[in-house]
């Protein structure tokens, strides 16, 4: 697991600014603490922060082949390195280390740009042929590893893995793209190409970019998840090959040179992954989990048992609320605006895990594979009924219930009508957006100045949420809810979580269930298998039930989240108000209503609502405002820029 960042000319052949790629290096120290490296030629420059994971004496970085004409910055890890080096040494290949990194250099050369639909892993990586004057880019299938990009004003072209490499460069040009405003207050994310700046741009995941000195730059798709029905079977043999493949992902991937550990909620996602690993290896096993003082979102105890069952060592640290530094990173952890509320405990998490392993296995993508979450239910149900009800009944019928059904943002989620009732109103991308939505259109208005609502000119955040609608290869609604969240939600707002908060630590985390022919397979799933009668994750429930305790299974679905709302009732409320008067943030913007935001404060601080989730956004939007993008750029340093450590 690494940090990478470069520049190119896609015209002349302008030299590299030496101090200006040393800088984009030391932003993203925090990625590899183990080694840096540079290469530079004519119009080119590239740049490597390592953290040495596999082959640790001889894999450094940027990386040439044995004739010198093609060179490679990597992040990530291929899973299936062994068996391609077999294969290309099998057609004459020749290899100087153990690395996966040689593996996809001699991959290219034997495959091209379709080299990366070979690569069974997760990756980000730009590799430069010499011969050919191009540089490729290549993103994983599901984006588990970032890499952003931009054009500079020059004309020329710099690439990094975190923004943090790309605001090192003092010709970036900060503008804020409103439409991302927008996005953010909606998802509590921002939909990946879009990032907050207009003129910077994530590779969007299952992508490759070539740029050519000549030629306009390519970008395409190389994978995507397809409608392939699996053949009809019985309950169990789905779940016997459930096993399998999930126990053939967690060994490859438990490959290391360093000390590998798990994460352990109470959850079953997490619990299966610590399971299958116990398998292969034994007692030996380092668990992790973060618990809460407050009992109602603490798992600690679930966890233990499961620690307990397989014999593994266990270590657990509690939040309370009252830490004074909970909120204070995660700006600069970003980059840009993050609006995930269990950034903080993953922050935590992924620090105690890096005090005593290198390497950490996830549970995630259980839900997004498994139909794990409420709304595809919610979502499935509502969509039968628009099949029932034409639009024209089916809208004011339900529109008018919801006008006079009250308010309970308090309530359960069955007893919240209005919302159901709004949702129904709508078709089936502006109903499951509602789902979606962490704040709804009429509060955004609210929150917007009158200046950043004309910047944003009619863009809705629900746009972006149709576009992946409208290329779901299914016509199951379930399926295609998640087709939806695996292109938006899950890189935008979990791998980012997971990848942001581990690399502040310099901890790489692989996320076993994220395998693409394991995606790929649990898509084309029956829906029953997913979801049946009320309960989710059907299959991976039945595969629970033999390695996990009974109570793991029969317990509501909690998620990795935090007593928010209490804590903006405490200390984390007076923090924020605290902020809200400084200087650079919200207020000094002039894109929003700060009356109205404060007044938000003053009705959750009084127990007369619950805002929490939306007075979050707003101030992880103000902290990034102050601490990101409002800061000056940083020289040259060679400690980690994230703070974590002391400037020189």
């Amino acid at each position: 697991m690494c940090g990478i960042a470069g520049w190119f000319d896609p015209v002349g052949a302008r030299p590299a600014d030496a101090a200006q790629l040393q800088a984009m290096a030391d932003a993203i120290a925090h990625r590899g603490p183990d080694g840096e490296g540079f290469f530079t030629a004519p119009g080119l420059g590239l740049a490597h922060r390592r953290l040495a994971v596999i082959d640790l004496s001889t894999g450094a970085q940027p990386m040439k082949d044995t004739t010198g004409a093609f060179t490679i910055t990597f992040n990530g890890e291929i899973y299936n390195f062994a068996e391609l080096r077999a294969e290309l040494a099998a057609c004459g290949h020749r290899f100087q280390t153990r690395s996966d990194t040689e593996v996809i250099l001699e991959a290219w050369k034997k495959w091209g740009e379709d080299c990366v639909t070979r690569l069974n892993g997760m990756f980000a990586f730009a590799l430069w042929d010499e011969q050919a004057g191009t540089l490729f880019l290549a993103r994983d299938r599901l984006g588990e590893k970032p890499l952003y990009y931009t054009t500079l004003p020059d004309g020329s072209f710099a690439f990094a893995s975190e923004m943090a490499g790309l605001l090192a460069l003092p010709a970036l040009r900060r503008r804020i793209d409103p439409g991302a405003a927008e996005e953010f207050f909606a998802l509590g994310y921002i939909v990946e190409p879009r990032t907050i700046y207009a003129d910077v741009a994530k590779l969007p995941a299952a992508h490759r970019l070539t740029l050519r000195r000549g030629a306009a730059p390519r970008l395409e798709s190389y994978w995507d998840v397809s409608d392939a029905p699996l053949r009809a079977g019985r309950d169990t043999d789905f779940v016997q090959e459930l096993e399998e493949r999930l126990s053939a992902s967690v060994a490859a991937q438990m490959v290391s040179d360093v000390p590998i550990g798990a994460f352990l909620s109470g959850g079953i996602d997490s619990g299966v992954t610590t399971a299958l690993m116990a398998r292969e290896s034994g007692p030996s096993l380092n668990c992790f989990t973060i618990g809460f003082s407050d009992p109602r979102f603490d798992e600690t105890a679930l966890a233990a048992q499961v620690a307990r069952r397989y014999g593994a060592e266990h270590r657990k640290e509690t939040l309370c609320g009252d830490e004074e530094d909970l909120a204070a990173p995660l700006a600069r952890v970003f980059g840009e605006p993050f609006g995930d509320s269990s950034a903080i405990p993953a922050f935590r998490l992924m620090g105690l895990a890096r005090r005593h392993v290198t390497v950490a296995l996830s549970g995630d993508g259980g839900d997004e594979l498994f139909a794990g979450y409420r709304r595809y239910g919610f979502h499935a149900r509502e969509e039968n009924f628009r099949k029932l009800l034409p639009a024209g009944l089916r809208r004011p019928l339900f529109g008018a219930l919801a006008a006079l059904y009250p308010q309970l943002d308090w309530a359960p989620r069955p007893l919240r009508a209005r919302q159901t009732f709004h949702e129904l109103s709508c078709d089936t991308v502006d109903g499951y957006f509602a789902n979606l939505a962490v704040t709804g259109a009429a509060q955004r208005r609210r929150l917007f100045s009158p200046a950043l609502r004309r910047a944003q000119s009619g863009y809705r955040a629900r746009d972006a949420i149709a576009a992946h609608f409208a290329r779901a290869p299914f016509q199951d609604a379930v399926a295609k809810a998640q087709y939806v969240d695996i292109k938006t939600w899950l890189p935008g707002d979990i791998l980012t979580k997971v990848d942001r908060t581990a690399m502040a630590h310099s901890l790489e985390v692989r996320v076993p269930m994220l395998d693409g022919n394991l995606v790929q397979w649990a898509l084309n799933l029956p829906r029953g298998c997913k979801l049946d009668r009320g309960q989710t994750k059907k299959v991976l429930r039945r595969l629970a039930a033999k390695c996990l305790p009974a109570e793991l299974l029969t317990r509501p679905k909690q998620g990795f989240s935090v007593p928010l709302a209490a804590w903006f009732r405490g200390p984390l409320g007076a923090a924020f108000e605290r902020d809200l008067g400084a200087a650079n943030g919200l207020a000094a913007s002039g894109d929003f209503e700060i009356p109205y935001i404060k007044s938000l404060l003053q009705q959750h601080r009084g127990g007369l609502s619950d805002h929490s989730r939306t007075l979050w956004l707003c101030w992880m939007f103000d902290k990034f405002l102050r601490d990101v993008h409002t800061a000056p750029i940083a020289r040259p340093r060679r400690k980690d820029v994230l703070g974590l450590t002391a400037a020189e």
